[in-house]
């Protein structure tokens, strides 16, 4: 059989039907809008689910031909698994937490044990949760104050609305049911009699946070504060580290807003840091009587600086903004402020007294990703910290301050056994066609050719300033041991450069994002670790709309693409302002719907909109039918657009997972098959 595989069935074809509408005097027209279901959260439409469940039968085809190879890629990726994985305790007060799985489970178990002894006590067992259910999520498990308690967020459809219970830790009983359309981590009161959280509104906008005390019934829970000045902005809520405060906070991707009310008693009235401004961002903490404000409104890594709870607004600099040093996250402990930055794209962990020593933890290898995890106490005697490479499995560490110590508390176990020697991993940077230069990371074995000869998977994500850590993955070795090269291009839209790589990827500077990933590609291929068409490409999310424009823009280049929830119906998400996500968008992308300039600048990369008769390479697209990020109908669309319009007869699968959402399906071995299945189709794809 052809390696690129020729399938008894036809592919799907979805009927074209007259829609078009007109804006700022252009008429689009949208032959595929039908796909949409108008009743959408809810999807009844037979036509809808029809074309969709024959897209699903085609990729079942596909897979069926190949699940000899499938199964294997499976086999080895769980093979680097522990099946009875657990985390390292974290000690909370008088407890120790952790979570582990049992063999062969899907879910994790969590436990904690007195710090005094005694047995184990389960807190939440996922997988007797999820028996029966086709898809279960744990959003959160927040244990009170006086450890009787835990307030359990669950999803049970992945559309990302959780029901919030309080449940008896002793019995396993739910006591309460708070709401069922909470999102994120709730808050207890000091006195583990109420809780605080977030809610979402019909449209999916994280909008309001609520109070609600024990033993009282919801209908009298209080509302804390509700966003009514901007659709666009969503409401959290956190606590401080020295647990005094209970912070709430709203805003979008470009500006922020913070007021907090004493954890004893958040009936009082909420307090505000400082008036919102356009464009500028800030997060607070508190200790020792004091605030801890990390801003960029002097400069554009961020600043750090102080304030007096009883006077807010006036803030004193601590730590300067700097070029070079960006700081990304501040928390206030009781002998350090804890504080992660980048320099030169390079995580730094760094522990400043109050006195202003500073000291930076020490790492040796030129490339890793590091971050301070499982902190929860004020005063620890030691900083516990997450640490790899993209050679170097998961590390955990504690550092100890008081003699300059780390210590190695686990290093993720690779049952089926992992040689780091007969790897090795590089840091490229390649010029783009601006001048710019962008970091790659790239892992192979040792001895991958530079010939030209050889096959390279190139991931990116290149939005909302997240960066793409050069991390450890024990699944890539499936590709690496069949000769492949794996890189991350850490283009711009993220902030691994600091925050201005961020900022000159987004908005009017978009296609920024788009040329760095062709150009790290171009570059790549000058470097001789693979050839055009050598290059399987994969993105999810924003990341898949990047998958739709360099499809479009330079299809020559790439031998397989993996687009997984793409963001590719653009232009007409951005114009239509009821979809959940649209008006917190805008500062990322732009507002079509008043801005001409950005209406036309979206125009002319939206990938649905851009698709045009020419060859494009495989194509394999995800998508998740509950979603509530990435609508389902926008993968649907460009997959429909894709088959009537181009001219090339490569393979083109869409998978849309009927009952999960924007993270695809749950439990951790349906998500490895997954993976399993984008080996397998850019391994028979790429020749």
């Amino acid at each position: 059989m052809d390696k690129r595989t020729t399938l008894s069935l036809p592919p799907p074809e979805a009927e074209q039907r007259p829609y078009s509408y007109e804006r700022h005097g252009v008429t689009i027209e949208d032959p595929w809008h039908w796909l949409r279901d108008p009743n959408y959260p809810q999807v009844q439409d037979e036509q809808v689910l029809a074309y969709l469940t024959a897209e699903n039968d085609y990729f079942q085809q596909w897979a069926q031909q190949h699940q000899q190879l499938i199964g294997e890629l499976f086999e080895e990726m769980k093979g680097r698994i522990k099946e009875d994985e657990s985390s390292v305790p974290i000690r909370d007060g008088d407890w120790l937490y952790w979570w582990a799985f049992r063999p062969g489970a899907q879910y994790r178990t969590w436990y904690r044990k007195r710090l005094a002894g005694g047995d184990d006590q389960i807190l939440f067992d996922e997988p007797a949760e999820a028996e029966g259910k086709d898809y279960f999520r744990l959003g959160a498990l927040e244990v009170s104050p006086d450890g009787r308690l835990a307030a359990v967020l669950v999803d049970e459809s992945g559309g990302e609305r959780f029901t919030l219970r309080i449940r008896d830790i002793a019995s396993g009983k739910d006591l309460e049911t708070v709401t069922d359309v909470a999102i994120s981590q709730p808050v207890w009161t000091s006195d583990s009699a109420g809780i605080v959280f977030t809610e979402v509104n019909e449209q999916w906008r994280s909008y309001r946070a609520r109070y609600h005390r024990l033993g009282t019934p919801v209908a009298q829970d209080v509302t804390l504060y509700e966003e009514t000045e901007d659709p666009g902005f969503s409401v959290g809520v956190g606590r401080s580290q020295d647990r005094s405060l209970i912070i709430i906070g709203t805003g979008d991707n470009a500006t922020s807003e913070v007021r907090f009310v004493p954890a004893s008693d958040p009936a009082q009235p909420l307090t505000l840091v400082s008036p919102r401004k356009a464009n500028r961002q800030y997060e607070v903490d508190a200790a020792h009587g004091r605030l801890w404000i990390l801003t960029n409104d002097e400069h554009v890594n961020f600043r750090l600086a102080e304030a007096d709870p009883a006077n807010p607004g006036e803030w004193r600099t601590v730590v300067p903004g700097s070029p070079r040093v960006y700081l990304r996250q501040v928390n206030s402990y009781r002998d350090h402020l804890a504080i992660q930055q980048r320099v030169d794209g390079l995580d730094q962990l760094v522990l400043r007294t109050y006195a202003g020593e500073e000291r930076r933890i020490p790492f040796a290898e030129a490339t890793y990703s590091a971050s301070f995890s499982g902190n929860p106490e004020f005063a620890p005697q030691a900083y516990r910290l997450s640490y790899s490479s993209m050679v170097t499995p998961a590390t955990i560490y504690d550092y100890h301050p008081v003699d300059d110590r780390l210590e190695t508390l686990k290093v993720q176990e690779i049952p089926s056994g992992y040689d780091a020697s007969l790897y090795e991993t590089e840091r490229l940077m390649v010029e783009a066609r601006d001048g710019s230069r962008v970091p790659v990371s790239v892992v192979a074995r040792k001895g991958f050719p530079r010939d030209g000869s050889g096959k390279l998977f190139l991931y990116a994500y290149g939005a909302y300033g997240l960066a793409i850590p050069p991390a450890f993955n024990s699944n890539r070795i499936s590709l690496l041991d069949r000769g492949w090269a794996f890189a991350i291009a850490h283009i711009r839209g993220g902030d691994d450069l600091g925050y201005q790589w961020f900022l000159d990827g987004k908005l009017e500077k978009r296609t920024n994002t788009f040329n760095d990933f062709v150009d790290a590609a171009r570059g790549l291929v000058a470097a001789g670790f693979t050839r055009p068409a050598g290059i399987a490409i994969n993105g999810g999310s924003a990341g898949g709309e990047l998958m739709g424009a360099v499809a479009n823009s330079d299809p020559e280049l790439w031998g397989a693409v993996v687009a997984d929830v793409p963001f590719v119906d653009v232009l007409s998400t951005m114009l239509d302002d009821t979809l959940p996500l649209t008006p917190g968008e805008w500062p990322e992308w732009g507002n079509p719907i008043t801005d001409q300039a950005a209406f036309e600048l979206i125009r002319s990369y939206s990938p649905y909109d851009n698709v045009r008769p020419q060859a494009y390479p495989p194509m394999l697209i995800t998508g998740g039918l509950t979603d509530p990020r990435v609508t389902y109908w926008e993968p649907a669309k460009w997959a429909a657009k894709l088959r009537a319009t181009r001219t090339d007869s490569n393979l083109l699968l869409l998978k849309i997972n009927m009952g999960a959402g924007h993270g695809g399906k749950s439990g951790r071995w349906e998500r490895l098959h997954e993976v399993a299945e984008t080996y397998a189709f850019v391994l028979t794809q790429v020749e």
